[in-house]
């Protein structure tokens, strides 16, 4: 019988809920398992540090993969970790994925490898590698690094190939057994007549366990194609459609369509990697012209995609936008497209379907055409994000950068590879201010860096350009890079003087401020920020830079211990920021208003702006801006003399910061209030009852630790 349990999800990774029952597979799982999971008693053994799970694509090694390790969940109390890398389509990206996977906002310029395994040591989770077979070396190279400098680390690697690596243990997956001698017999039927049954049932066609004839014919279908799982599921959506024996007639008749014709060759596939080429084409087939079509187009998707994206990009000559909706819905009918299993309204492909649909839109020539209207709508989308990025849409707009990642990434490739550098300039500005803003910074730093390489530069005229330099330059800022800050400051302040944009030019003032404040110049800093006009504020990228150069200017003067002028300028951008609609800002302004309270004696103010700060910077994934205020928070809890709450806090706190790469920002100031505030709190409870609190907090999940730091009252 399938299992249709779920696995507990309150354990801490990222792994998705299963959107099916999970058929067959017993001995395999077990064997997962026991590799898996360490001997009871003892942490590190019994369990195989690396494991790979290899097979043809379509015979279920994703699914098998998460299933095992969802089971072995209990083992890992650090979290058990999917990195989905089919997404990625070149090289170098492999380690960035692993980072963000694992939920690290470092902000830091050190070598990313460096940054995971910092994180890892110590801890013991399980890290699922999911897809390695076109990033083999990559993958090696991250497994191997990884695997040495991190002892708690396990690794499960889906692939079509295996790594190569030594210790690593191998299990081959074969598609499903069909069944005994007596094909009409229940009893006597394999997973593969299981699963077949189990999907015919979802598609309105349930096979009674009596209907000897009807089983010996799925017994049949299921044997003409091998047992893959894909292609079983494939062939049982078509049973919404046609009867059982039509189907099965089909499948015996079916003949290689012209795309087979066109990209193989004799011995050239694995012979189960045909028949699952053979059952995608017969599914390719039954479709109808504009439904292949639209297959085809898709096919530009990474990732995943939404109605609003389909209806933009896959739209044009026979597919007309009206005709798009109910297309899309009756690829999901036939399991060409499945549902996020996470993300309400949005869709994917998997991997060997999208292939196929790669391979048709290139033998229909649309390659190119429908790539270019990919980059088009995403370079739209980025620059609408930008205009509206000081508003109300805030929000909105960081879960679409967070749900369009891998298409953003996609589209900027593309857009680097054309001829027109201006045009990449415009679209990695507006994608790299978003990322800036979204947590990604350091793909932010790649991206910007490829498309501001041109040697000599073009004449910096254009808004697109201003604003790629200035995101450059706000990256580095955050990183903690003040040299190069410097230098894009500079370059910044260039280019907005050749815009002649007013705002433009108050922008650039942010980098050479907020440089001077990081880097202890705090008067220079005050005197830099201080001068730059206060221009009516806009609600584009460039009216967030104006909220942000006040901002600057508030913590240049509480650096300085001027709380009351600090307090006055974060107040205004309170302000200005509530006007907006924004948070992003608004999460700083209180965060710096709570440290002018605190500093003043008014404890409760303080304890409820830190508490809003943490909630504004969780809205927005600022896992950066949510450490600096649970650092604050926890320093005015203990002066309500609620000691216990407060060393939770800087537990909650610390975990956050490990997250970043890079404690306090490396800033000599946070770094000494921090510790002021942890010796405060060893004075009230002692050594042991301070570490047992701290400890509960550097325990607890992210989504606990801001839940606990946002309630109002101690929930233990």
């Amino acid at each position: 019988m399938p299992d249709t349990t779920h696995p507990n999800p309150g354990n801490l990774g990222n792994l998705p809920p299963e959107t099916h029952s999970f058929v067959g597979r017993r001995t395999e799982l077990a064997r997962l398992r026991a590799a898996l999971e360490p001997t009871a008693g003892e942490p590190a053994a019994g369990a195989a540090r690396l494991v790979s799970v290899v097979g043809a694509g379509g015979v279920g090694k994703t699914r098998l993969a998460l299933r095992a390790a969802a089971e072995a969940r209990d083992a890992y109390p650090d979290g058990v970790w999917l990195a989905e890398l089919s997404p990625l389509h070149t090289a170098g990206l492999v380690d960035l994925a692993v980072m963000e996977t694992l939920r690290l906002a470092d902000q830091s310029t050190r070598p990313v490898l460096d940054v995971i395994a910092e994180w890892a040591c110590g801890k013991r989770l399980l890290l699922v590698l999911d897809s390695c077979e076109h990033l083999l070396a990559d993958c090696a190279k991250a497994a191997a690094a990884l695997l040495t400098r991190a002892p708690g680390l396990h690794i499960l690697v889906t692939s079509r190939e295996r790594l190569a690596l030594p210790g690593e243990e191998v299990l081959h997956l074969e598609p499903l057994p069909v069944g005994g001698a007596d094909p009409g017999d229940p009893a006597a039927a394999g997973d593969a007549v299981a699963l077949f049954a189990e999907r015919a049932a979802d598609a309105g066609r349930p096979l009674a366990d009596d209907d000897r004839a009807a089983r010996a014919v799925a017994a049949a279908v299921c044997r003409r194609l091998d047992g893959i799982p894909l292609a079983l599921e494939l062939a049982a959506a078509r049973l919404a459609d046609l009867t059982l024996d039509q189907l099965h007639a089909r499948l015996g008749e079916r003949l290689p369509s012209p795309l087979d014709l066109l990209t193989s060759t004799p011995g050239e596939r694995p012979p189960r990697h045909q028949t699952l080429r053979t059952a995608i084409g017969w599914s390719h087939e039954l479709c109808a012209p504009l439904e292949r079509l639209l297959w085809a187009r898709l096919s530009v998707f990474t990732g995943g995609f939404c109605a609003e994206a389909v209806g933009q990009v896959c739209a044009g000559g026979p597919l007309a936008p009206e005709r798009i909706a109910g297309l899309l819905s009756r690829l999901v009918a036939q399991s060409i497209v499945v549902p996020d299993p996470v993300i309400s309204a949005r869709f994917r492909m998997l991997d060997t379907v999208r292939e196929y649909g790669t391979d048709w839109l290139h033998a229909l020539g649309e390659e190119r055409a429908v790539r270019r209207r990919h980059h088009e709508y995403y370079a739209r989308l980025a620059h609408q994000g930008c205009a509206e990025w000081n508003t109300g849409r805030q929000v909105a707009w960081c879960e679409r950068v967070l749900s369009e990642h891998a298409n953003f990434r996609t589209a900027v490739e593309n857009a680097l590879a054309e001829p027109d550098r201006e045009a990449a300039v415009e679209m990695t500005g507006h994608v790299g201010f978003l990322w800036r803003h979204c947590g990604y910074l350091r793909e932010a730093a790649h991206c910007l860096d490829q498309a501001l390489a041109a040697d000599p530069p073009p004449p910096p005229t254009g808004h697109g350009r201003t604003l790629a330099v200035w995101s450059r330059g706000a990256v580095a800022l955050l990183q903690g890079d003040q040299e190069a800050a410097a230098n894009w400051a500079v370059r910044c302040a260039d280019a907005a003087r050749a815009q002649g944009s007013p705002v433009a030019e108050v922008a650039a003032v942010y980098l050479r401020g907020g440089q001077l404040a990081l880097t202890g110049r705090q008067a220079e800093a005050v005197a830099v920020l201080a001068a730059a006009p206060q221009l009516p504020i806009q609600d584009d990228a460039f009216g967030a830079a104006q909220l942000q150069v006040r901002l600057a200017l508030s913590l240049a003067h509480i650096l300085l211990g001027e709380y009351e002028r600090g307090r006055e300028v974060a107040d205004e951008v309170r302000t200005a920021s509530r006007k907006q609609g924004e948070y992003w800002c608004g999460a700083f302004a209180d965060y710096l208003i709570a440290q002018a309270d605190l500093a003043h004696g008014d404890v409760p103010a303080a304890v409820n702006g830190a508490r809003t700060s943490v909630a504004g910077h969780a809205l927005l994934h600022n896992t950066v801006g949510a450490a600096m205020s649970l650092d604050l928070l926890a320093a005015a809890v203990v002066a309500t003399g609620d000691a216990p709450r407060a060393a939770r806090l800087l537990g909650i706190g610390t975990r956050l910061w490990e997250l970043t790469g890079r404690a306090q920002m490396d800033s000599p100031d946070l770094i000494a209030t921090r510790r002021t505030c942890e010796l405060r709190v060893r004075e009230h409870l002692g050594d042991a009852a301070y570490e047992n609190g701290y400890r509960a907090g550097l325990s607890m999940s992210y989504d606990e630790g801001i839940a606990y730091a946002t309630s109002r009252t101690d929930p233990r």
